[in-house]
């Protein structure tokens, strides 16, 4: 028998445990009769046939509720502190009882307690999401209020209940709802808990932002300014609040953060302010769209100008040491004005494809009188229009981004809560979808990946099932390109430095060309991470047939185990030559037949075609 379920009904108070955000910002206006009788917990029932319904509804003892019904007992009778049955029923989560009550009469909206709650508020102040479907499916009103003036979508936000709250709008309730006071759920969330969430998590559902309350005329970035929940200002600033709007007062969120006097959300909302002025202006707009051409730009320049210093014709290493120093803080003043927060992501994207431009001029101007004609000229074209080309094709292909649409979004959620699959292992709070197997949801991208393997540094894109493939050709190619430009710096020397100069061979590749020693070094750094990448790519994919993300993934469960975990033998390791026709999908001449999988639109376990082994673990 399970224990007494009344050690929920404590967790509303403070006088025990309660669910994040209650006891916390006293939400309850007063003690709960009832709620406060049941704080101490039960002793174990020897003998269930004795106890009385209400008891025997808390522990869910169905044979004996039965028994007290069909004997003549009223379900829809309150007890003594005017908590119905289907109260205790709810909040305890019995979930046959319920369907019992209601087939015998009882009423689903029932008023009961102190707070005036109905059945279904008791259930979502505990977070019981089935027993929230179940009611909503026997006509429980959402709609109705409490007697702390909240209804069920507000309870929702209060107790952030995230599976609840996405349920009941995709039910139908307004994410818009008012309560008594005319506070909407974001402005509950901004005002009542502090944090990121659930502010972050109504916003998907498009609520309205510069709507206000009947009593303070404040928006949601008002309330969220006087509570100082510097991650809801900035969840709602992303989300494009209005700065202007004044309250009952005449104050703006700005005059709100001054008259408090918090230091940082007032910079937030004078940065912010300045970044809207700035939008109005023609010059900031196109300036705007042309970001990652002017950090493309800044970088080849910056590159030169390395270049040019250490080539500069001076035998002073200390002035080329102050002018590499003050190259460095001017080029870092740049970026920040040129190029927003967001797209400083693609400065090493930037950083390659500089390293690149420069590497093929110096091929061009400097290798290219005493290579013409060898077979390094040809492969070396080859190789830098096959780098080029596939960056492009890593950079612009689909790597494999869910996409839904609204309807669609909410139909997945009822779906997947009806059917008690409403797992955030496997649906994605921020995509509002449900995750396709080996997917995750990239920060960067804000979308989920199928088949994820990693957010590249050096592309500025997700790795994932859709461009995984042009990545493996992208990283050989520029590896390519490198070896055969550390090979031409040395042909370089032979052929001029050895010539002319005497001395020590070090000495004499500095004073030949320190141009060239600066192409080589950035030629080496480049060679040295893309030959790395590529090796363990073509080990995960050919022996382990695992991305990197579930490699470090098992890695890390390894060690929170702290027992060995073989990395081979996993369902998606069919051998090597299956999973490297699998991912490149080609036959090896006949030699495999390659298995299609779509995992943008994988959700169950599937086979393998002719060896019968599962591609999905769990």
């Amino acid at each position: 028998m399970e224990g007494p379920g009344l050690g929920s009904q404590c967790r509303n108070h403070s006088h025990g445990p309660h669910p994040p955000g209650f006891g916390r910002y006293g939400i309850c206006a007063h003690e709960n009769k009832e709620l406060a009788n049941a704080r101490e917990a039960l002793p174990l029932i020897e003998d269930p046939s004795n106890c009385d319904i209400v008891k025997a509804t808390q522990y869910g003892i169905f044979e004996r509720c039965k028994e007290l019904v069909e004997a003549g007992y009223d379900v829809r009778q309150p007890d003594k502190e005017n908590v119905s049955l289907l109260h205790w029923a709810a909040i305890n989560n019995r979930l046959d009882l319920v369907k019992f009550y209601i087939s015998k009469g009882a009423v689903v909206d029932q008023l009961g307690g102190d707070l005036n709650s109905t059945p279904l508020h008791w259930a979502i102040r505990q977070g019981h999401l089935p027993m929230v479907i179940l009611l909503l499916q026997h006509g429980a009103d959402p709609t109705l209020i409490d007697g702390e003036g909240f209804s069920s979508i507000h309870l929702a936000v209060l107790f952030q209940h995230m599976p609840i709250i996405a349920y009941l709008i995709s039910k139908g309730q307004s994410v818009n709802m008012t309560a008594v006071n005319g506070q909407t759920p974001l402005m509950l969330s901004a005002h009542k808990v502090i944090g990121p969430e659930p502010t972050g998590f109504l916003l998907k559902f498009n609520p309205s932002l510069n709507v206000v309350d009947k009593i303070h005329q404040n928006t949601p970035l008002h309330w969220a300014v006087a509570a100082g929940n510097v991650n809801a200002v900035d969840k709602l600033l992303e989300a494009g609040s209005s700065l202007d709007i004044q309250n009952v007062k005449g104050e703006t969120p700005l005059d709100m953060a001054l008259q408090n006097k918090n230091q940082l959300i007032i910079h937030m909302l004078k940065t912010e302010a300045k970044m809207r002025t700035n939008q109005k202006f023609r010059l900031w707009r196109w300036l705007q769209k042309c970001e990652l051409f002017l950090l493309l730009m800044l970088s080849v320049i910056t590159m030169w100008a390395v270049g040019y210093i250490l080539d500069f014709n001076s035998d002073s290493w200390l002035l080329k040491g102050c002018l590499l120093v003050t190259l460095f803080f001017l080029t870092s003043l740049f970026p920040r004005f040129l190029v927003g927060y967001k797209n400083l992501i693609y400065l090493p994207t930037a950083f390659l494809l500089s390293s690149i431009f420069w590497i093929f001029m110096t091929w061009f101007i400097l290798f290219f009188p005493d290579l013409a004609g060898a077979p390094f000229y040809f492969s070396f074209i080859f190789s830098i229009v096959a780098f080029l080309y596939f960056f492009y094709k890593t950079w612009a292909t689909d790597p494999g981004f869910t996409k839904a649409s609204e309807e669609e979004k909410k139909v997945n959620i009822i779906t997947l809560a009806e059917t008690g699959c409403l797992d955030f292992r496997t649906f994605c709070t921020s995509c509002l979808i449900r995750k396709p197997l080996r997917s995750l949801h990239c920060h960067v991208c804000n979308s989920c990946v199928a088949r994820y393997d990693q957010h590249c540094l050096w592309t500025g894109r997700c790795i994932g099932f859709g461009n995984h493939h042009y990545y493996i050709f992208f990283l050989f190619f520029l590896s390519m390109v490198c070896g055969w430009i550390i090979y031409g710096s040395f042909i370089c020397w032979s052929a001029v430095a050895r010539s002319q100069l005497t001395g020590t061979y070090l000495n004499q590749i500095v004073a030949c060309s320190p141009w060239v020693l600066y192409i080589l070094m950035l030629a080496t750094f480049h060679f040295s991470w893309s030959t790395f990448l590529l090796l363990n790519q073509l080990f995960q994919i050919a022996f382990l047939g695992l991305t990197s993300h579930e490699r470090i993934s098992l890695l890390k469960q390894s060690k929170h185990m702290k027992q060995t975990l073989s990395l081979r033998k996993t369902p998606y390791n069919l051998g090597f030559m299956q999973n490297l026709a699998d991912f490149f999908q080609c036959g090896c001449f006949g030699l495999v037949k390659p298995c299609v999988v779509d995992w943008t639109s994988q959700y169950t376990m599937v086979f393998h075609p002719s060896r019968e082994k599962v591609l999905r673990s769990v």
